[in-house]
Formats: structure tokens, sequence, C-alpha cells
């Protein structure tokens, strides 16, 4: 029965224009990224091993595909959340503003499971769009600039990584990053919940995501104190990745509190669902 509902859930969600709109956008900017790389990427690359190379001779290919797609992933995971808020505000919100609600229920199924069926398909989708973003990244960057080193620059650490210790890198951040995107959905899928219209659940989740990722940035003694209980604060730790070696201590802890804040949102918002008069 849940399957059933995910399909059709999913037919709901692939059947409007706006789901469409994050797979086209991952697309051009990372498009206008790579072809950036290609005209300054060298110039970007001398600029930051300009110290290194009064000490040291770099040889091999270190403007690789490796390359492109950790400064792509750097640059995007911070805006796919809009893009996830997109579909995900619509979920419930779009039941509402439609006044199929009504409809919704009177099938013999539980509330439960119509809201478990909608959160799934929220969460294909979420996935999708984060393997549409890895495919684009990883699989068309090393097609056309290869593979070799990659060069990571921490505060002021330089640590170049082997390009056979790498890969499996990359599939532990996109991971990551596939979680920490199923926060944003449970967020918005949460306000989707409460209103009538996709405008809310939007705007609402942004505003939050801004003020706390604020908040993380300003060196305040009171921010910093409250700090690790914002979702934001974790969200980027699939840098832990890309260090040698790893922080595995760190990486649990960061996906035991976003997997905690999913579970959280979610079980708010079918409580929320369970007692919502949609009948009157």
């Amino acid at each position: 029965m849940i399957l059933t509902l995910v399909k059709i859930e999913l037919y709901k969600i692939f059947s409007k224009w706006r789901t469409y709109i994050g797979f086209i956008a991952v697309a051009a900017l990372i498009s206008i990224i790579q072809i950036a790389m290609i005209v300054e990427g060298e110039k970007g690359i001398n600029f930051m091993t300009r110290d290194l190379q009064q000490s040291f001779v770099f040889v091999g290919n270190l403007l690789n595909g490796y390359l492109i797609s950790y400064t792509i992933l750097n640059a995007l995971v911070i805006h796919i959340p809009f893009l996830i808020t997109l579909v995900a505000g619509d979920l419930l919100a779009g039941e509402a503003t439609a006044g199929t609600y009504r409809i919704l229920v009177t099938r013999p199924v539980s509330r439960l499971k119509i809201v478990t069926s909608k959160f799934f398909a929220g969460l294909i989708y979420t996935n999708l769009l984060v393997l549409w973003m890895a495919v684009i990244s990883l699989g068309v960057g090393i097609l056309m600039f290869g593979v070799g080193e990659l060069i990571v620059i921490k505060n002021v650490n330089i640590l170049i990584l082997a390009r056979n210790d790498v890969l499996w890198r990359f599939v532990a951040a996109y991971g990551f990053a596939a979680l920490s995107m199923t926060v944003v959905l449970s967020l918005a899928f949460l306000f989707s919940s409460l209103v009538e219209n996709a405008i809310g659940p939007i705007v609402s989740t942004m505003a939050i995501i801004i003020v706390f990722v604020i908040i993380s940035a300003f060196n305040v003694e009171f921010f910093q104190t409250i700090r690790p209980y914002l979702f934001t604060n974790y969200m980027q730790s699939w840098h832990y990745f890309f260090d040698d070696p790893i922080e595995v201590q760190d990486v649990i802890k960061s996906v035991a509190v976003l997997a905690g804040h999913v579970i959280f949102f979610f079980t708010i918002t079918v409580y929320i669902f369970y007692r919502k008069d949609i009948l009157s």
C-alpha cells in the first residue's frame, strides 16, 4: 500500500513544472562553474599554491575533476536547500490549496500512511537532486578535466590527497549532503502541514536556515553557546571526509544530530496532521 501511495505522490511531484527548476538550476550553475574553471582554473591553482611553489615542484594534473567537484560541493550545498523547499513546501500545503484534503482522507488509508508516503516521495526527490548534482559535477567534471590529486585547503593548512584515495570520499560526502538536505525537507514538510499555501513553508524554512547560519558565523559567546544545538552547524560536516585522518567521532555525532532532527520534525508533522481538521 505504501509503495502505491509513494508512486502516486511521485507522479504528483513530477507533474509540476516547479519540480524541474532544481535540476535545471543545478545543471546551469555547475556548467557555469566548470566553464569558469576552464578559463581561470590554472590561475586559481597557482594562487592557492604560490607559497608552496617556492619550496616544492608540483607535477601531475592538479586542475582535475576532483578539484572542480570539491569546489562545486562547497558552493552549492548551501544553495540546494532553497531548491528542496520548492517541492517540500508544497507536499501538504498543495493539497490544502487544491482543496483535496477531503478526498485524501476518504481513502481506506490511515493518515500516518498518507504523511509517510508524501515524505518518502519528497525524500526520493531530494536524493535525486543530490545525485544529479553528483553526476553533473563529478561525472562530467572527470570527463572534462580528468583525475588527479585533490588539493584541500583548510585554514592555513594544505592537504594533498592521492587520486586513488579520493573517489570514496566524494561518495561519502554526497551521501552526507543528502542527509543534510533531508533535514531541510523535513523542516519544510513540517511547515507545509501548518499552512494552506506553499509560499509560507518555503519562506519560513529559508528564513530559519539563514538566521541559524548567521548566528553560527558571529563570534559572540552567547551565540557560540547555542551553536551546537543548531542543525545548520552540522550540515557542512561532509568536510570531515576530506581530512586525513578522518575524525570518525565527529562524523558520527553530525549524522546522529541531523538524523535526530529529521525524526523530530517528521514526528511533529505526523502529530499535527492527525489533529488537523481537514473535513470542515
